[in-house]
């Protein structure tokens, strides 16, 4: 019997068309689940169903989730971590092979090239995206947040003068400027973060011919703290921060971070938006 499956583009890229078509047909498809995401069971033949590929350098595991939890998509993971992504998906997994072409590896540490988030304009240059999760409060409501800031000069592709437009470039994608940190921005339709395992994988943009694809992808999934994710459970969304190189850096602590942003705002080198959480 057919089951109720979403299998994107870039997954059946990878694991190829006749898998993809078993997977639809039923042929290699669980009837129950559980889901890599919220971890409670699912049901493939009653409830819409997404298909995640969790990939490493040679090896690839497909998992099942609920189609309201994550979106269909591949996950790149620490070759490594593997391991412990089979003992954790239980009756929803399924071992498929890893040789055809991988999708583009994220760069040091933690960025992935994009559209939005271009190159550095500086030749010889390779700004990294780092990635900071802490609470904010806006008002007396403490939201998960992430605080994204290159390590360089982010430019428009063939900008080759070193000038930095990441905030122009994600104002263009519809992040707003900041004015009052206790406000909380609004939505940025198409856009999502997501959390699996309860790690932070990806920040997620809209994909050109439909879907999301990854705007940023975690080199290794970061771990995220009990409060974080429940504020990002309790709300379904993270804020996202993003500001140029320099400006607010690596703060140790949550109340550290906020005056940091603060100063930030008060210059006018914030932009953000409310994303959606894909995950838990």
């Amino acid at each position: 019997m057919p089951r109720m499956l979403d299998v994107s583009d870039e997954v059946r890229s990878e694991i190829g068309d006749d898998e993809a078509d078993r997977l639809l047909g039923g042929a290699h498809a669980p009837d129950s689940y559980e889901c890599t995401s919220c971890r409670t069971p699912g049901d493939a033949l009653l409830e819409p169903t997404s298909t995640v590929l969790f990939v490493g350098d040679e090896t690839a595991v497909l998992a099942f989730a609920h189609a309201r939890c994550i979106p269909s998509q591949v996950v790149p993971v620490a070759e490594e971590q593997l391991a412990g992504a089979v003992r954790s998906i239980s009756q929803a997994q399924s071992d498929v092979s890893a040789d055809a072409a991988r999708p583009q590896p994220s760069l040091p540490a933690q960025a992935l090239p994009t559209p939005a988030a271009p190159a550095p304009a500086a030749p010889g240059q390779a700004a990294i995206l780092g990635i900071t999760c802490g609470l904010v409060l806006h008002g007396d409501t403490g939201h998960a947040s992430l605080v994204v800031e290159p390590t360089g000069p982010v430019g428009r592709p063939g900008n080759t003068t070193g000038e930095d437009e990441f905030l122009d470039l994600l104002q263009d994608a519809g992040f707003q400027p900041v004015t009052d940190l206790d406000k909380t921005p609004d939505q940025l339709p198409g856009w999502s973060v997501l959390v699996a395992m309860g790690k932070l994988h990806a920040i997620l943009q809209p994909a050109a011919a439909g879907g999301s694809t990854g705007w940023w992808q975690a080199h290794q999934p970061l771990q995220v703290t009990d409060a974080w994710r429940f504020a990002a459970n309790q709300l379904g969304e993270v804020t996202m921060y993003a500001v140029p190189a320099g400006t607010v850096g690596r703060q140790p602590r949550e109340d550290l971070l906020r005056q940091a942003l603060e100063r930030a705002v008060a210059l006018g080198q914030v932009v953000s938006a409310s994303l959606p959480l894909a995950g838990t």
